[in-house]
This record gives structure tokens, C-alpha cells and sequence, in this order.
């Protein structure tokens, strides 16, 4: 067969088959134990995402579909790696990784937060990671205590 009649990566498939590594955080790889089992099962996920692409008969598209899990699993593998497990605090008197801090903020609002890793982080489920500001400016305190984050006070209410 004449080279003419190959099929060659064209520049698109090719940008899209070598994805930048996800970026890792240079702080501690802190984690809760359902940080921890997260991490894993998303490993295990990229894997079989990435098996399931290499059955594809089209070279291209095999690339395609490999990309992202094999970017994916190179993270998780290295989160892993680095994971450094943390348990439940002892005590609920001043706030830690892994508590559950309950505040008001100036505008009289109240927030519940889970102190966890970055990984497991979702304001919107109500967990924040240990790195962020709020939860940087709450560490060490106790029920009463006055924290401030981006300005704003934060008066602890409860610590769980």
C-alpha cells in the first residue's frame, strides 16, 4: 500500500492526545479517610476509563479517549503517593483538620464547613479545603473566638 493512503495524526488530534499534567498543589497532601478512599476510587475510575479507550479500533480516537484518563491517573496515582492521613480529631475544643466548624460571618450569616484536603474540597457540599483562607484564619480556635478571612470577622459557634 502507497504511504499516500495512510491515515496520519492531524495537528488536533495530536494537541489533543498530549494533555498537560493536572497541576498538584504545593502544599501538604492532607487527608480525611473519605479523602483517602475518594482518591482511590478515582484512581481505580481513570483506569478503567483509560482500559475501556484502548479497545477503540481507531488509532485516533483511542488517543482521544485516552487522554484525559491517563492524564487523570497519573494525578490520582501521585495524590496518593503523597497522601498523608489524618484522623478524626481527638477533641472539639479548638478547630483542626477534619472538624466541622459551624460561624457567623459579619452580615449575620451562619456557615457549617468540614475542614478537609484539597482534594475532597466542595464549598457547595459544605466542605472547605484546609489550605483556604477561611479555614487557615479558623484553625486553633475555639467556640467564641473571632477569626478573620478576606476582612470579614467570623465568630465560631461550634466546633464538631
Amino acid at each position: 500500500m502507497s504511504v499516500a493512503f495512510t491515515k496520519e495524526d492531524s495537528a488536533e488530534t495530536a494537541s489533543e492526545t498530549l494533555l498537560p499534567d493536572r497541576p498538584v498543589s504545593p502544599h501538604p497532601n492532607l487527608v480525611t479517610e473519605a479523602g483517602l478512599k475518594a482518591l482511590e476510587s478515582a484512581l481505580q475510575q481513570a483506569r478503567e476509563a483509560y482500559e475501556a479507550a484502548q479497545k477503540i479500533e481507531d488509532v485516533n480516537e483511542r488517543r482521544r479517549q485516552a487522554a484525559t484518563p491517563l492524564r487523570d491517573a497519573r494525578y490520582f496515582a501521585a495524590r496518593l503517593r503523597t497522601a498523608q492521613l489524618v484522623a478524626a480529631p481527638a477533641s472539639t475544643d479548638i478547630v483542626a483538620f477534619g472538624s466541622t466548624v459551624t460561624f457567623r460571618r459579619d452580615d449575620g450569616r451562619v456557615q457549617k464547613y468540614h475542614i478537609v484536603g484539597e482534594d475532597e474540597a466542595d464549598p457547595k457540599a459544605g466542605s472547605i479545603s484546609h489550605v483556604s483562607p477561611v479555614a487557615r484564619s479558623l484553625m486553633g480556635k475555639a467556640v467564641g473566638d473571632v477569626a478573620v478571612a478576606s476582612g470579614q470577622e467570623l465568630e465560631i459557634i461550634a466546633i464538631a
